[in-house]
């Protein structure tokens, strides 16, 4: 058995694109869902090893984890701003009474 379920465009770069196939997929007689990159260029078109594949016996527990991560958790933050340094005050900071460090 094979179906393919959907496709992501992942990107494209120096003429090659990739894509993200989801599909159900036999495989040495068991099914599973398979996760996988497909790219296409001028020298190769089809799989990458890529991917991954999830056994149909633990594809509810798989989906039930998926389902667990919240939209709000993949929004990019503004990453925080590195504070600025104490404007020092003495050309002396750092030197002890005996003129070390």
């Amino acid at each position: 058995m094979e179906k393919e379920v959907g496709k992501i465009l992942k990107g494209e770069y120096q003429g090659t694109t990739t894509e993200i196939v989801v599909g159900i997929k036999e495989y040495n007689g068991k099914i599973g869902v398979d996760i996988r990159e497909f790219t296409q260029s001028e020298t190769y078109n089809g799989p990458t090893k890529k991917g991954l594949r999830i056994p149909a016996d633990k594809f509810e527990n798989f989906k039930a984890i998926i389902n667990s991560i919240n939209t709000s958790d993949l929004l990019t933050q503004e990453p925080e701003k590195q504070k600025e340094p104490a404007e020092i005050e003495n050309d002396e900071a750092g030197i002890d009474e005996q003129g070390l460090m």
